[in-house]
């Protein structure tokens, strides 16, 4: 589903200081797949992530998305294909402080107006509430949760339009150990259930266990 060929990533921070980010990685990531990516900070896993997705552009090598070179497409169409195929999770909770929780999770499907429809927003934005257990939490505002249970609204948030993929980058790593187990758990719930790919990077080695497969990271390169 998506393939990096031969990926080079370099920062050119100076004349005389750049940066390789990312070096030589060929991966393929299958339909299905629940892959943790994990390595220290400064490993390269969060670049690798943001290869996936068309947010930044490899130095060298190509990313094909069922295919498709996403850097042969328009920033146009590269945007279309990010919002139909893909959501993102990320280290802190990002919800809007100004609107509900129940505000928040339909907000995806505001912004794509040719799937409009607030009778079916409310549903599917409902049923998302009851899968990550906050149903009594529809009308309070992100202030009034803890970090684990915003991080669990972002979460129904992303599954709002029905993503094919899931990029997560260190969903937990702001949280406590109990609580990061209780997200990690949502998402193999949510992999077995809603059927979606997630890529997931984490700087803890043990929730490698909880994808199908997992790689590590070090240096911009894959070392395992």
């Amino acid at each position: 589903m998506i393939v990096l060929d031969n990926i080079t990533k370099d920062y050119v921070l100076t004349k005389e200081s750049i940066v390789k980010a990312v070096k030589g990685v060929s991966l393929e990531i299958q339909r299905g797949e629940f892959v943790v990516v994990t390595g220290r900070s400064g490993s390269g896993k969060t670049t690798i992530l943001n290869l996936m997705a068309g947010l930044t552009r490899p130095t060298s090598g190509r990313v094909l998305l069922d295919g498709v070179d996403l850097w042969s497409l328009s920033d146009k169409k590269q945007s279309w294909l990010r919002s139909q195929k893909f959501s993102f999770v990320f280290q802190f909770p990002s919800l809007i402080p100004t609107l509900t929780v129940m505000e928040n999770i339909v907000l995806p499907v505001i912004f794509n107006k040719d799937h409009w429809n607030s009778d079916a927003a409310s549903q599917r934005a409902g049923e998302l509430l009851k899968m990550v257990g906050l149903e009594e939490k529809r009308t309070v505002y992100p202030r009034q949760l803890s970090a684990g249970q915003q991080q669990r609204i972002v979460i129904a948030r992303a599954l709002m339009n029905h993503p094919e993929v899931i990029l997560a980058d260190e969903p937990t790593s702001d949280l406590d150990e109990q609580t990061e187990g209780e997200i990690v758990d949502l998402f193999t719930q949510i992999h077995r259930e809603e059927h979606v790919t997630i890529v997931m990077v984490t700087h803890t080695s043990q929730l490698a266990a909880y994808g199908t497969r997992s790689i590590t990271m070090a240096m911009g390169e894959i070392v395992n």
